[in-house]
Order: structure tokens, then sequence, then C-alpha cells
């Protein structure tokens, strides 16, 4: 349950702000700004997990973290968000967002400065807005890059990013709930456990299952 509505949301918001991100950076002028703003989005892609995972322990430490700190300040009782599971899928999905927009965002923003510039000037001498150009002109012609970047997600709907589920909230038990999925158990269970049988097991399933979904997604885009 976990790893498939993980990926399923994860795809969606990832798609919806990486193409928006890469509109946004493509409206840009001058080429320091674009330079500057590629920089500061890419730059959470380029950083390992473990660093990520004490980012967020600065924020959501209950005794040191910021916000707790601003809670604190507002006279607000703290969030032990270490064993609160249920806040857990949001800050999951902000952190997954915050370190791969970088990266789709550029991929998106290359195919868009792709487009023939011919189109828009065509455009705007009808008299479209701005969003009527986005609308008929750039989300059109970037669907065979979002079909391609779908398919390819959809294809590792029963994989998930283990530093993600596992180092970012510092491997809590208390949020074994909302945070375990295929590959955590996978781990869990071959090298904590020692159950080396059962997580092959799993692990030949999962193959099996994402093969099945390639072919599918493939078919379905055609």
């Amino acid at each position: 349950r976990n790893t498939i509505l993980y990926n399923l949301i994860f795809i969606i918001v990832g798609t919806v702000t990486g193409v928006a991100t890469g509109i946004m950076l493509s409206e840009l002028r001058h080429r320091a700004e674009t330079k500057f703003f590629q920089t500061v989005l890419l730059l959470p892609y380029l950083l390992s997990w473990v660093i990520c995972a004490y980012i967020g322990y600065a924020f959501l430490s209950r005794e040191t973290g910021l916000l707790n700190g601003i809670l604190s300040s507002l006279g607000f009782a703290k969030i032990d968000w270490y064993n609160d599971a249920g806040k857990w899928p949001y800050i999951l999905l902000f952190v997954n967002v915050w370190k791969g927009i970088g990266y789709s965002s550029i991929i998106y923003m290359s195919s868009i400065i792709g487009i023939d510039r011919s189109l828009y000037e065509a455009a705007m001498v009808d008299g479209a807005t701005k969003w009527q150009q986005i609308r008929f002109i750039t989300l059109p012609l970037l669907k065979s890059t979002m079909i391609m970047l779908i398919i390819m997600s959809v294809g590792r709907m029963f994989y998930s990013d283990f530093g993600l589920f596992y180092q970012i909230h510092m491997n809590s038990g208390a949020l074994y709930s909302t945070t375990q999925t295929i590959d955590t158990y996978v781990y869990r269970m071959g090298l904590q456990e020692g159950k080396f049988e059962l997580a092959t097991a799993v692990g030949l399933f999962k193959s099996v299952i994402n093969f099945a979904l390639v072919v599918i997604a493939n078919k379905t885009a055609r």
C-alpha cells in the first residue's frame, strides 16, 4: 500500500511541479537569473540522503529543531515529529519534491527551449495571453517528454527511494506504519532479521511486477 500510493502521488505531484517550474525557468530572460535558479533548485538533488536527513533533523528535532523553536516562541506545544506517523506522508512528499524538482524542471525546460519560437510569436500576434500560449503550445509539445518520464516512473512503481524511506525519518520504529515500503521491508527482513529467502522472493516479485508495468505503460502511451 505505502509503496504504490507514495509512488502514485510522487508521479502526479512531481510531474505538475516539474512542468510548472520548467515553464517558469524558461520565462527568465537574463542568463544570470537562469543560472542562479537552476543551481538553487538542482543543489538538493546533488546532496546525499544522509545530509538531507540531518537537515531534516535540524528542522524537526523535538528539543533543538527550528520548527519546534518557532512553535514554542508562539506559545504552542512542541510536536514530536519522529513519533507522529500521521504527519510523515506530507513530510516525505515535500522532501521528495524538494530534492527532485531541480532535475525534472531542467529536463522540461530543455524541451521548452527546443520549441520553435515562431509559434509563440504567431500566437502573440493573434492576441493569445501567456496562459493560452502555455495551454495550447507549450503543454501539447511537452507531451512526449512527459510520457517518457511517466513511463520510466511507472516502471519503478514497486521501487522506493531507500534513502527517503529509511534515512529521512532516522529509521524511527514508531513511523513504520507510514514509512515502510517494499525496499525497506526487504532490507530489514534480509540484513536485520536474516530471512534471506523471504527477502529474495519479495525482490523477485517486485522485478516481475515492474517489468509488467513498463510494458503496460508503454502500450498505453502508444
